[in-house]
């Protein structure tokens, strides 16, 4: 059961799980997964420990981009279930600890949603000033090309404007043509949306994880992007990027709908392109904004200047670098969600770790040790905790996610062969994420009695939930005992961190402390032995080692200064951190 009478900054001290309920798992054989898949599976969050559930969108929706074009905010779409049995679950959760977080998709509604309907019905309709409805340039005609309102590129290939015949105007749709955005400036607009999010609430829901929430606010007079050589279309996301008065809608937001709730909640904003700076401000708990950001940084570092698809080498220095610098400007005031994938970035272990075998189980756990002692809030993507891998893609046809499938429309429309696409889209592609999540070795990794909207990864022989849970020395375990260590540990969900050897090419290291507790975490990143700096260890004779990647990673290092590998440790002692 719930604990009620918690801090309100109760969740430093839990971890979220994420459930893509499209692949996490299907009770009734259509080979979708549903509702009633994550409540026949609780057992397994329950197992895990993790404290919160994050539920991808299970809305009404006409699924143009897998659930985040919401027709209906207060429906459930028929392919997932019903209203009933989210409120089974909500209750199932809550009777084994975990809270219930949902998706909050307001920068856009779906165009089959009842206001956009409404809204391009009529130049004079009620909901017509709720989106962005713009006339065609000056001197041109509606609907051919160069007529948009401005240059501005959707970020799934594309304008970023759509031409209505019937009422002879533009809409904007930043994402999806099928995506509308809403204008937040509208006060009509906010007062639906929070009285939506009060809805939810008062049905038991824990609060909620905010889409692209930094992207709401529009510029001004919506003015041209920049164009760099080569590009099809204007940038549009250095203009809607965190606009002013993002900051004044979110604090409305915690006025109208979280203020009086008298319970636990948690709030999330996803928003790219946010820095440090801003996080700071973002998630100040004086500020009444969020609780925490989800930011990109660390997951831009490997993207090229053409586009998420350019892949760039990226070295475990860089990434270090960046993430140990969020450590820092967060040490104070702030807080940061700490995540290594999700439904939109592709698998861990194949792009930050190594997924040959013989090194993916040694690369997932250490992956996972460093990304859970870290100060801030952890989530487990559905599958990481197993290991999971990228898709060995080969063909055009392989591929669901509308991002990819635009993308290779456009670039092949423009003479690209797609054998050029394909390295940047095995590496990249969000299909990565949403193979269904590997619970056997049998016929479709147990997934689904029928045929699954999307095949499975091959390699669910070897790679699954039945072959890991319970078995000493799985990714599962490990992740399961990193779990326990937040838990348990005060030095990690409340502790100062210190980096440490940031000059060494493949050790990650760094020290926690809390009131005289200290922590140090060693990782590293090679299939290597790496030598520890021996001032590293200097008053670490003695020490516990509270969680190891093997027994091999403990007795190594704490006996010989040796790590191997792609392995890691923690290590546990009392006093003063050396600076």
């Amino acid at each position: 059961m719930l604990t009620e009478d918690l801090p309100r900054d109760w969740w430093k001290g839990v971890v979220v799980y994420q459930v893509y309920p499209r692949s996490f798992a299907d009770s009734d054989g259509d080979g979708v997964g549903d509702i009633r898949g994550v409540i026949e599976r609780l057992g397994h969050l329950e197992r895990l420990g993790v404290d919160v559930l994050w539920l991808s969108p299970v809305y009404c929706s006409p699924q143009d981009d897998n659930g985040y074009d919401i027709s209906d905010y207060r429906g459930i779409d028929p392919l997932f279930g019903t209203l009933e049995d989210v409120d089974e679950l909500i209750a199932r959760a809550h009777d084994a600890g975990i809270r219930l977080v949902m998706d909050l998709v307001v920068n856009h509604t779906s165009d089959e949603h009842a206001w956009f309907v409404d809204s391009r019905s009529s130049r004079d309709s009620e909901h017509r000033d709720w989106y962005w409805w713009r006339p065609p340039r000056k001197g041109h005609v509606g609907g051919e090309a160069g007529a948009e309102p401005n240059n501005w590129g959707s970020f799934f290939s594309g304008s970023a404007w759509e031409w209505d015949e019937a009422t002879g105007e533009y809409y904007l749709h930043l994402f999806s043509r099928k995506q509308p955005d809403l204008v937040w400036s509208n006060p009509d607009v906010r007062a639906a949306v929070y009285a939506m999010m009060r809805w939810w609430l008062a049905r038991g829901v824990d609060g909620f994880r905010m889409d692209v929430i930094n992207l709401i606010d529009k510029p001004d007079g919506l003015p041209d992007g920049d164009k760099k050589l080569g590009d099809l279309w204007g940038q549009a996301f250095p203009l809607v990027s965190t606009g002013p008065r993002v900051h004044d809608y979110l604090q409305e937001m915690h006025g109208q709908v979280f203020a009086d709730l008298g319970r636990p909640y948690l709030t999330v904003g996803e928003m790219p392109g946010v820095d440090a700076e801003q996080a700071r401000l973002f998630t100040d708990p004086a500020r009444r904004e969020v609780d925490m950001v989800f930011q990109f940084e660390h997951v831009d570092l490997d993207k090229g200047p053409s586009g998420k698809f350019d892949i760039v080498p990226l070295t475990m220095a860089e990434l270090r670098a960046n993430l140990m610098r969020w450590q820092v400007e967060l040490d104070d005031v702030g807080w940061n969600s700490l995540y290594w994938d999700n439904h939109d970035q592709p698998r861990a272990v194949s792009r930050f770790g190594d997924d040959d075998p013989v090194w993916r189980e040694r690369s997932a756990k250490t992956l996972g040790t460093v990304l859970h002692t870290l100060r801030g809030t952890p989530y487990v993507y559905q599958g990481e905790e197993l290991g999971m891998t990228n898709v060995p893609f080969s063909a055009p046809e392989d591929f669901r996610d509308i991002e990819s499938v635009n993308y290779i429309r456009e670039q092949t429309a423009a003479g690209v062969p797609f054998s050029d696409l394909l390295p940047g889209l095995r590496f990249r592609s969000r299909d990565n994420a949403r193979t269904p999540v590997q619970w056997t070795a049998g016929e479709h990794a147990g997934f689904t009695r029928g045929e699954p909207w999307i095949p499975v990864t091959p390699n669910h022989e070897e790679i699954n939930a039945e072959a890991q849970v319970g078995v000493e020395g799985s990714v599962f375990e490990h992740y399961r005992a990193l779990v326990a260590l937040r838990h348990e540990e005060r030095a990690v969900s409340h502790g100062t961190v210190t980096p440490l050897a940031m000059d060494h090419p493949d050790l990650w290291a760094f020290g926690r402390e809390h009131e005289g507790t200290r922590l140090l975490v060693l990782a590293s990143f090679t299939r290597e032995p790496v030598e520890v700096p021996p001032e590293l260890l200097e008053g670490w004779e003695g020490a516990e080692a509270v969680v190891a990647t093997s027994g091999d990673a403990a007795a190594g290092v704490l006996t010989h200064g040796v790590l191997p590998g792609w392995e890691s440790v923690v290590l546990r002692s009392s006093g003063t951190l050396a600076e």
